[in-house]
């Protein structure tokens, strides 16, 4: 199967009715092509392993147990990997790779056959004629991950062993760990598994294992180092202590299996729970239908559906986001109602709505569990993920009996005023702001300097005004509330008398970006694309065609939406080096996947649902057939740099990139 833009030499194989991605030595080999390539595994409780496929950390986040404390989020990188090595006849060849200043050691890589994705990561070496497989597993549900290494060939009269050595951390993931008097390196015995616990501040990791010899004298390993980090401009060098040595003979016990885990267990438990685990995710496959890309896709999202105190949440993005009120809304019909599980979108609709306070969706949820609601727009993608609930469903009982009274409430708190600075303003459109703090997705902040001040009214938070009146206007129609019908109609129809006159540019032909008194920025940028793209809007057919036109011809990509017009003099095409760098491209000109499920709904409304918009969106949906074999492998990249050759950037799996490129996918 040709996959357009894989490069490489790399091929997918469809196998079992899923998509296994499978990696040459040769890739494997070189460690640039392989240091660019990550893997991800996740638990559905926020909990993740992840690191390259080589099996070198580059990140503070690489961990084979990056567990979740207070699921979804509290997250601490407990087991950061294993030190592995294999004894041929007395020859000892080291399987790992590690960065330490000056050098790489050991050089694993160079001994690697391959790797696939099936359905965890698998690792392969080939050594002296013997090949052995290590595959990564993370129990759903548990902070537990099971490893397994299995010599598939070449031991025929031979003496073959293989040592493992953990590293652990015992650190939030944000952070870094150096060696320290306060580490307890004790490790405890239990029949079947061993375990230890550094701090009081960390829970127990139970390591469960039945090797032969087992050897207690630990040691600290000073001074890996990530690179991503140091590209990053943050700090990336850490210790890691080594607390025990595991010796297995492999030609006795070929098939080796053992768990890390957060909660008490033995090597009894270990097949058992990789046996169900293996099941789970058999099952999951077969409920899934649809081309190898939507297949993959559909895998990709369900990474992002966390639990969060018995109800369902959406992580953002791997490795360092939580869950965040607008991109699980934004996310929820791509991740949901797309892919036909409309009780989740029903559990989470409820949750959010039930969190709301002064009429406001929380922002996010902060890693102690409390809420932000710095946001001036993610109850109106509420309203727009209820709406389209509804279109998907019919339901519109559930929304009536759930749903509309804090939907009506919500948006009365936004008349009269709420928290920010949030209120409806004389000319019927919505404004807010506060000093110093960002409430639109544009929210980068370097300090007290908020990059891309938005403070008033910006373009697409009129849009979603606007629509959501529309929304609520049809639900008090259809649940017979007539006096709040005519209330909601009276506000949509104020707004959009006030929209044109106030936003359209008629120098650029496009939309300002916001308006806030006098002053009127003429940012180019793709905020402007949800005055179009959402079901209800304030525009006339050209209006709406100008801006595609515009929109297209400064700001598409093969990736995206950039976010600022190249010919703008403050636009960042790169998206890299330190802190401060990245925060001002961010937004900048910097290129964002989820905008272009907007682009694409917005020039079909437009243009119209023929042929040569279909052929333009199939042309533009086979870059990210190529993408899901690129950096996060089977996954979808945050952002991207908005100069060619727009190189992946950000976190190596977003929730939002993911929902809106499968829920083009499955409406083209």
């Amino acid at each position: 199967m040709n996959i357009p833009g894989l490069g490489y030499g790399l091929e997918p194989l469809l196998c079992c009715n899923k998509m296994v991605i499978v990696v040459p030595g040769s890739l494997c080999s070189s460690l640039s092509q392989a240091m660019s390539r990550e893997w991800l595994e996740t638990n559905g409780i926020g909990g993740f392993a992840s690191s390259t496929i080589c099996g070198m950390n580059t990140r503070r986040y690489h961990a084979l147990l990056a567990a979740a404390t207070q699921p979804p989020v509290g997250r601490a990188v407990l087991l950061s990997k294993f030190e592995e090595t294999l004894v041929i006849d007395g020859v000892r060849f080291e399987l790992s790779v590690n960065q330490f200043p000056g050098t790489i050691h050991p050089e694993g890589h160079l001994l690697q056959s391959g790797f696939r994705l099936d359905p965890g990561p698998v690792f392969t070496w080939s050594v002296d004629g013997c090949t052995l497989e290590k595959s990564v597993l993370l129990v759903q549900g548990e902070n537990t991950v099971i490893v397994s290494y299995e010599l598939v060939g070449g031991s025929a009269g031979r003496a073959i062993s293989l040592e493992l050595r953990p590293l652990v951390a015992f650190r939030g993931y944000h952070d870094l760990t150096r060696e320290n008097s306060a580490f307890d390196t004790a490790v405890r015995q239990t029949p079947g598994a061993v375990w230890m616990r550094p701090y009081d501040s960390q829970p127990p990791l139970y390591f469960a294992h039945d090797a032969p010899i087992f050897e207690t004298k630990g040691q600290w390993y000073h001074n890996f180092e990530y690179e991503a980090e140091r590209q990053r401009g943050l700090d990336f060098v850490e210790d890691l202590h080594q607390p025990f040595t595991l010796t297995y003979d492999l030609v006795r016990q070929p098939l080796v299996l053992l768990a890390a885990s957060t909660a008490p267990c033995t090597i009894d438990d270990v097949e058992p729970m990789r046996t169900r685990e293996l099941a789970r995710r058999k099952q999951e496959d077969a409920d899934t239908s649809g081309d190898d890309f939507i297949q993959m896709l559909r895998h990709a999202a369900g990474q992002f559906v966390v639990q969060r105190n018995g109800f369902k949440t959406v992580i953002a993005g791997y490795p360092w986001f939580g869950d965040w009120g607008r991109d699980t809304m934004v996310s929820l019909p791509g991740l949901s109602l797309a892919t036909g599980r409309h009780d989740l979108a029903r559990q989470i609709l409820l949750v959010f709505a039930q969190h709301m306070r002064d009429g406001l969706v929380p922002n996010r949820f902060t890693e102690e569990g409390a809420a932000d609601y710095n946001t001036i727009d993610a109850t109106l993608w509420l309203i727009e993920a209820v709406r389209d609930y509804v279109e998907a469903t019919k339901d519109y009982q559930y929304v009536r009996q759930n749903l509309y009274a804090p939907l009506r409430e919500a948006l009365s708190w936004h008349e009269r005023g709420t928290l920010y600075g949030i209120r409806l303003d004389a000319d019927g459109l919505l404004e807010g702001g506060e000093e110093g703090v960002q409430l639109t997705w544009m929210d980068a902040k370097i300090g007290d300097f908020v990059v891309t001040p938005r403070r008033g009214k910006p373009v697409e938070v009129q849009a979603l005004w606007y629509n959501a009146l529309r929304v609520m206007e049809s639900f008090a129609a259809n649940f017979g509330d007539l006096a709040a019908r005519q209330h909601f109609a009276a506000l949509a129809d104020r707004a959009r008398n006030s929209f044109r006159a106030l936003f359209w540019n008629d120098n650029e032909n496009c939309l300002y970006d916001v308006v806030d008194g006098q002053r009127r920025d003429g940012s180019i940028r793709a905020n402007q694309i949800f005055a179009v793209s959402l079901p209800n809007s304030m525009l006339d057919l050209e209006t709406r065609r100008a801006i595609v036109d515009r929109v297209e011809r400064e700001l598409l990509t093969p990736y995206g939406l950039r976010t600022l017009s190249p010919l703008d003099p403050r636009y960042r095409g790169r998206y890299e080096n330190d802190v401060r760098s990245r925060d001002t491209a961010y937004h900048q000109g910097t290129v964002w996947t989820w905008l272009i499920g907007p682009f694409f709904r917005a020039r079909r409304r437009v243009y119209g649902n023929s042929g040569e918009t279909r052929r333009f969106e199939q042309e533009w949906l086979a870059n990210f057939r190529g993408h899901l074999f690129d950096a996060g492998l089977g996954q979808v990249s945050e952002i991207f740099d908005g100069d060619p050759p727009h190189a992946a950037r950000g976190c190596i799996a977003q929730a939002w990139s993911v929902a809106e490129i499968l829920r083009v996918a499955l409406e083209e």
